[in-house]
């Protein structure tokens, strides 16, 4: 049985799928975003940040947290089973995030196997950034996609993202096929992922896609921050800032031409 890198797992989250869920963080990403809010989750290996603490205003105490721990199938499904009363009473499950959980493919596919066997409701968050084989090997058993969409020129993607997303439209082209239950979720960062070619370009494309059954806007924010301190990593979206509440009404409005139910947030 595999084993992987887990640097989260919440309970009670209710922004990432239907119902009360858990939500397991895997650690490893490819795509470098400029505006990640997880920087934490970058590397797959655990990393090790020294925290400094003033005591009587003078002393400082070096203290080193390490982020990530690698842990067996059997180990986290035991933290998730703890909520299965919730999920059975508000029709929820657990959400595998990151990261990118594909980026441990061996691992999410047995907890999705796992989740299955134990009649859970299983939810993907994923970038759509892996092999097709890949992809395709975790599409059964996953119940529920909620799949990023960020910026539809290709030389954009690159350059905010680090990767091509050819094999990101082509995963959710496959999705789509397979008749697979997707919630899209698509940053809303200003000046790169909210500009007005970009939100007609998006629209124009997820229009013939059926299996999205929401759209979910994600507004930029700011709480990541400290962690780019911390971990000793530029912040390029440092003097950025978030899109305001009307900002986000006016993507809403131009969303919601696409017919399908649009949420701000989750």
């Amino acid at each position: 049985m595999p084993t992987g890198t887990i640097f989260n797992i919440q309970h009670y989250t209710i922004h990432d799928g239907p119902g009360i869920r858990v939500t397991v963080f895997l650690k490893g990403c490819p795509l470098r975003c400029w505006w990640c809010h997880n920087p934490e989750s970058q590397r797959q290996q655990p990393d090790t940040i020294t925290h400094t603490v003033k005591l009587d205003g003078q002393t400082r105490i070096a203290e080193l947290e390490t982020i990530g721990q690698e842990m067996s199938v059997t180990e986290v499904v035991r933290e998730i089973e703890k909520d299965v009363l919730f999920f059975d009473e508000s029709g929820g499950g657990v959400t595998f995030s990151g990261g990118e959980p594909l980026s441990q493919p061996e691992f999410l596919l047995a907890l999705l196997h796992r989740c299955r066997d134990l009649e859970i409701h299983t939810a993907v968050d994923t970038t759509g950034y892996a092999p097709p084989t890949i992809f395709e090997s975790v599409m059964e058993a996953t119940d529920l996609f909620l799949y990023d969409l960020k910026l539809m020129d290709n030389e954009l993607h690159q350059k905010y993202t680090g990767v091509s997303n050819t094999l990101i439209l082509h995963n959710l082209q496959q999705l789509n096929e397979r008749r697979k239950t997707i919630w899209l979720r698509v940053p809303i960062i200003p000046t790169i992922t909210a500009t007005q070619k970009n939100i007609i370009d998006i629209l124009g494309y997820v229009t013939n896609l059926t299996s999205i059954v929401q759209i979910h806007l994600l507004p930029y924010h700011r709480i990541a921050e400290g962690k780019y301190q911390k971990l000793g990593l530029r912040n390029n979206m440092a003097g950025i800032d978030p899109p305001s509440d009307e900002d986000m009404e006016q993507v809403r409005q131009q969303f919601a031409q696409s017919g399908i139910p649009i949420h701000i947030g989750g």
